[in-house]
């Protein structure tokens, strides 16, 4: 009897990002749990992720395109939306069209969408739903740290000794951090809890304190403890000098804040403000978390700042169990952060107003232009769309007549508009109603990328159900469409890793440590990305001895190899260019060796070297008494056919019959250099 297939994922609602495994049974049942090996949950799931296989059903799917509400092929759907943002742009010029994008869009989604319409369309109107729950925390990591960024991790939530939350109900948003606190509280009584809330909620039941704040009393509470701070023992001069700059004037805007103050503007006793800033100023490890109670008012940026520069003061960041955390609402807010999905940003956290960042980021992408200034923010956006300035509108994997302030203002904006793309899982939204091309996307469990959750975690979205219809994923669309508009040099991607590596290798262009946020060692290039698939069968022959449970004897490998290669090159010392086109190689490797194996239990330790002969010749077929049937991933680069020396260490262990083995391989002695992979298979007795 077949058995299921399991596809480890990540579950696709908030900002937690917690890792699923997806069990696909044959019949085509899906059944979803917590991924117990995931560094975000190790298990844990919501009622919302534990449901996740009651939503992948194609009920209200849109599975065609469509255009002016007739059914269309995709080629006359693209060439539409291209040839209209094109003659919009050639009539009106690039700031009349705009991109809506959503924290519901992978990584690379978002890439390819911030990369068209900033570097070849050449404005900067791009933005996203995200920025309604934390575009607050952007500004504020901005103003602080020079760069957006989050200074923590999850596992400081359970290694602090009090935890601060502000403005946020976890048990209900993000249930699962809300139960590693708990759970953390559970083993060490003695951390402390304290919720700032204007309303009691369900998290006040792990709280030891409940502060039920003024709204918006936030900045005058912490610049309070800020004042409080300076004239106790935790200020940390020492960091404050050698780290900071600009405390004495925040301390010189904090004493205009008396006792008075502080309990006016937050509403609270000066004995519940006295306790909070004694337990603040006594705990060394203190994590200070905050959410949309801080983000989404009309001082979050401030908020923000005022809970940064407690932190700082004490130099309670950077350390284990310490730092302020923002905990983002959209499941890929952070992985939209870092491409510069944001009307105000460039990709990889560079700058829009800076011409060195700029100038930097069209070269990589060699791109005819640049945005030169920011774009128009969410609500700017909209107002814009209703009074005719923006004349072209594609809105991705968001629904705002439902979710963007001024709601009925938003809709009135979207139905004038004479041009309006939406790309969706779904025909049944109210904004999808109001568009005159409908484009169907992919959706959870058939897309295939990478998101980033709120500690800068990067995990992988993985496809395990079939694209219904002829939904497509929003890369996809999105480049078709670049394509189509004349750039197709730039977007000629095959899949997501090719732009998953672009992504990464723009982040650490001519970097040098300079900025933050540097991935590119996972860009996976050495002269080239490449993608070797060897589909192998291996053949042991000649005769096997067993002694003291040492196994030993000659081995004999047939491979089929292809390697497809699309991505990056190294050209020059500091400079990366784009290799356009595919190269694919096709070859048939046998390789003659020596193994030697130990035993542990029912696991096998073994070791093998061979001499491989790599051609294009087909090859001979050898008898044996078992074949070994699997996958190898590997990461090489080009080289002409040849012999070379190969090795391999690895493990096996028996499932019945059946042996399964795991191993890295190694090569040297290859002309043009060698590789490094991983082996997985089964061997059956034939």
């Amino acid at each position: 009897m077949a058995q299921p297939a399991i596809v480890k994922s990540t579950c696709p609602y908030c900002g937690v990002g917690c890792g699923v495994l997806a069990e696909v049974s044959p019949g085509g049942d899906v059944a979803v749990r917590g991924d117990p090996d995931h560094p975000a949950n190790y298990g844990r799931l919501c009622s919302k992720g534990a449901a996740l296989a009651e939503t992948i059903g194609l009920e209200d799917r849109l599975l065609f395109p469509e255009a002016y509400g007739r059914t269309t092929s995709w080629d006359d759907a693209l060439n539409l939306v291209a040839s209209t943002f094109t003659q919009t742009i050639a009539e009106h010029g690039p700031h009349a069209v705009a991109f809506y994008v959503s924290g519901q869009l992978l990584t690379e989604d978002y890439y390819v969408a911030n990369k068209l319409m900033k570097g070849f369309i050449g404005s900067a109107n791009i933005d996203t739903n995200s920025r309604l729950c934390m575009a607050s925390s952007v500004a504020g990591h901005r103003r602080a740290f020079g760069s957006d960024t989050v200074p923590g991790c999850y596992e400081d939530l359970e290694l602090a000794d009090l935890v601060v939350l502000v403005g946020s109900n976890l048990a209900w948003c993000h249930p699962v951090l809300y139960q590693r606190i708990a759970a953390a509280k559970d083993k060490r009584p003695e951390m402390k809890i304290v919720l700032i809330d204007p309303r009691r909620t369900m998290t006040a039941d792990v709280a030891d304190l409940h502060l039920p704040i003024r709204p918006d009393g936030d900045v005058a509470l912490f610049t309070g403890l800020l004042k409080h701070l300076a004239s106790s023992p935790s200020l940390d001069r020492t960091y404050i000098a050698a780290r900071t700059n600009g405390f004495d004037e925040a301390l010189e805007a904090a004493d205009a804040y008396d006792s008075y103050d502080v309990v006016q503007q937050t509403g609270l006793t000066a004995a519940a403000l006295e306790e909070f800033y004694a337990l603040f100023a006594a705990t060394g490890k203190t994590v200070t978390v905050y959410s949309q109670g801080v983000n989404q008012s009309s001082s979050g940026t401030d908020k923000v700042n005022a809970i940064i520069n407690c932190h700082l003061a004490t130099g309670r960041i950077g350390k284990r169990g310490m730092g302020p955390f923002s905990v983002t609402g959209q499941p890929n807010a952070m992985g939209g952060r870092e491409v510069g999905g944001l009307a105000n940003m460039l990709a990889a956290h560079m700058d829009i107003e800076n011409p060195v960042h700029r100038d930097r980021v069209q070269r990589f992408w060699q791109s005819p232009t640049i945005a030169t200034q920011p774009g128009l923010k969410a609500v700017d956006m909209f107002r814009a769309v209703a009074d005719g300035r923006i004349k072209a509108l594609w809105i991705m994997a968001t629904n705002p007549v439902v979710s963007m302030p001024d709601a009925n203002h938003v809709e009135a904006a979207i139905r004038a508009c004479p041009f309006v793309v939406v790309s969706d899982v779904t025909a049944a939204t109210d904004t999808i109603r109001h568009a005159h091309v409908r484009l169907p996307a992919a959706a959870w469990g058939e897309k295939n990328g990478t998101v980033t959750n709120s500690e800068r975690r990067i995990s992988r979205q993985k496809n395990f159900l079939p694209l219904p219809g002829e939904a497509r994923p929003d890369w996809w669309i999105v480049s078709q469409v670049a394509k189509r508009m004349g750039f197709a040099s730039a977007f000629e991607y095959v899949s997501p890793s090719q732009i998953f590596a672009e992504h990464a290798a723009l982040s650490g262009f001519e970097n040098g440590g300079a900025r933050d946020f540097d991935i590119g060692a996972l860009r996976r290039t050495e002269r080239g990305e490449t993608h070797g698939w060897h589909l192998m069968g291996s053949v042991l022959g000649g005769y096997w001895f067993q002694y003291a449970d040492v196994l030993h004897g000659p081995f004999v490998r047939l491979a089929y190899q292809e390697i497809r290669v699309k991505g990056f090159a190294e050209r020059g010392n500091d400079s990366t260019a784009l290799i356009y086109g595919e190269q694919r190689r096709e070859s048939f490797i046998s390789t003659l060796g020596w193994q030697v194996a130990g035993r542990i239990g029912n696991v096998r330790p073994f070791a093998r070297v061979g001499f491989a002969f790599e051609g294009r010749d087909d090859p001979r077929f050898v008898s044996a008494s078992s074949v070994t049937l699997g996958g190898h991933y590997s990461i090489p680069t080009l080289e002409a056919d040849g012999n070379y020396v190969e090795y391999l260490l690895g493990a096996s262990t028996d499932f019945g019959r059946v042996t399964g083995y795991v191993a890295g391989s190694a090569t040297s002695g290859r002309s043009e250099g060698n590789d490094y992979g991983v082996t997985v298979g089964l061997r059956v007795p034939l």
